[in-house]
């Protein structure tokens, strides 16, 4: 397919997301099987498009001056096919299925300079989002957004109970794998540029060997710092599809136990094949919905993760639909989530023990605040500061939490590279 008719199917799909609702990955897969004769090739560039059409939506919008699906996606053409403004203008000629020329606006759109912009807009953040957003971040409120408005790389975890991080990275050259610049078990495929291809780890035999899970470093991060170790008795509360209970099994080195469970079956199913796959022996993954087996489990745990339910702000870059989908509303359900499950996870925790709060969010609202708010309604648990935890992990010095804290961390893409990740460990005590 020509550049044009790869933005035309562009602008197809968009019209499905937009003005069908439906989700991004939905919305290529049915236009890949009612366009068969498009190549591999042609259906990576146009998802590509897609995608960097809906990171950027808000700015693509303002500077055409239209938040259509044609507009995104002549906006993003540029960036996401490797092509000149130039060459995007003559690509939309009306010929060969491409969409129909370019009017002044839009051209002129396509070099519009973003310096007069709101910030929202400059960051691609949702206007009602704005001000926790910027108060979150402040100086750096807007490089932060667009941050999150970029491609994203593909972050493995090395799964040391089979291999070596110069094992995988080995076996992944060719994709232009390197270590990542935190996690000592992290691995990095850089993101595709322009039209390139996204590379599909899950299809290489190291990755059906065991060797590794795809698993972001702050998700990485997070189980490193969590104290879990061998023969520890650990629950991962929120387990999902397993990525964070497999990490922990690899610290505990097989050792001890692991619960790992979830209230929703269906995001759990994938971690029994994935604990095979990964050579797991040390976890029992509890009935998902069954919380009076979990409350019957009673405070025995030396560690309880609690990878809360969020948001999902953090994850932008990977779902960047979910960015313009998010309302008020949701926020509000998920605040009240998280604090059914702080409640839950600190009556699991022994005396002694730890609790680790994690989301995948970069709101204050869901992270620092529930913290404040749990601590103020249990006595008996106390901050943990993240800084000192991670110079007994990592025996290096930590990174700066990108709010500032010195007690919790939050890992962002501008500041560290990884996805949006806040951490917090709580100590019960003795």
């Amino acid at each position: 397919m020509k550049a044009g008719a790869r933005i035309a199917a562009a602008i197809e799909v968009l019209e499905a997301i937009i003005l069908r609702y439906q989700p991004v990955a939905i919305a290529l897969t049915d236009w890949g099987k009612a366009h068969r004769f498009a190549g591999s090739g042609d259906r990576n560039a146009i998802g590509g498009l897609v995608y960097d059409a809906m990171r950027r939506r808000g700015s693509i919008a303002w500077a055409l001056g239209a938040d259509t699906p044609r507009a995104l996606a002549i906006g993003a053409a540029p960036s996401a096919l490797g092509l000149t403004p130039d060459a995007v203008i003559a690509a939309c000629d009306g010929a060969d299925h491409a969409p129909s020329p370019l009017s002044e606006a839009e051209k002129s759109g396509l070099t519009r300079s973003l310096d007069d912009a709101p910030d929202q807009v400059a960051a691609d953040i949702p206007e009602w989002l704005w001000p926790s957003f910027s108060s979150q971040f402040s100086a750096d409120a807007v490089a932060e957004g667009q941050a999150m408005a970029r491609r994203a790389p593909a972050d493995l975890r090395v799964n040391t109970l089979k291999s070596t991080r110069e094992k995988v990275l080995k076996a992944l050259a060719s994709f232009g794998a390197e270590p990542c610049d935190l996690s000592p078990i992290g691995v990095r495929v850089p993101p595709p540029v322009g039209a390139q291809r996204t590379p599909n780890l899950q299809a290489e035999a190291a990755f059906q060997a065991g060797w590794f899970e795809i698993q972001d470093e702050g998700s990485q991060i997070a189980a490193l710092l969590s104290g879990a170790g061998p023969r520890k008795q650990v629950l991962d509360l929120c387990a999902g599809a397993g990525g964070k209970t497999l990490a922990l099994a690899a610290l505990m080195q097989n050792t001890g136990q692991i619960y790992a469970y979830d209230a929703d079956r269906n995001q759990l199913k994938p971690i029994f094949e994935r604990i095979k796959r990964a050579g797991v022996r040390n976890v029992q993954v509890l009935r998902a919905g069954d919380e009076a087996a979990v409350d019957a489990l009673g405070p025995r745990f030396d560690v309880v993760v609690a990878d809360a339910p969020c948001t999902g702000t953090g994850t932008w870059r990977r779902r960047p639909d979910a960015k313009w989908r998010l309302k008020p509303e949701a926020l509000k359900a998920r605040m009240a989530e998280q604090k059914s499950v702080l409640k839950r996870a600190a009556s699991l925790v022994k005396p002694g023990g730890r609790l680790l709060y994690v989301t995948c969010s970069i709101l204050p609202e869901e992270n620092t605040a529930q913290i404040s708010r749990f601590l103020e309604e249990n006595a008996d648990f106390f901050v943990m500061p993240t800084a000192e935890i991670w110079r007994q992990a990592f025996e290096t010095e930590p990174p700066a939490s990108a709010d500032g804290r010195p007690d919790s961390l939050l890992l962002t893409p501008h500041r560290h590279g990884t996805d949006g990740f806040f951490i917090a460990a709580l100590g019960r005590k003795a």
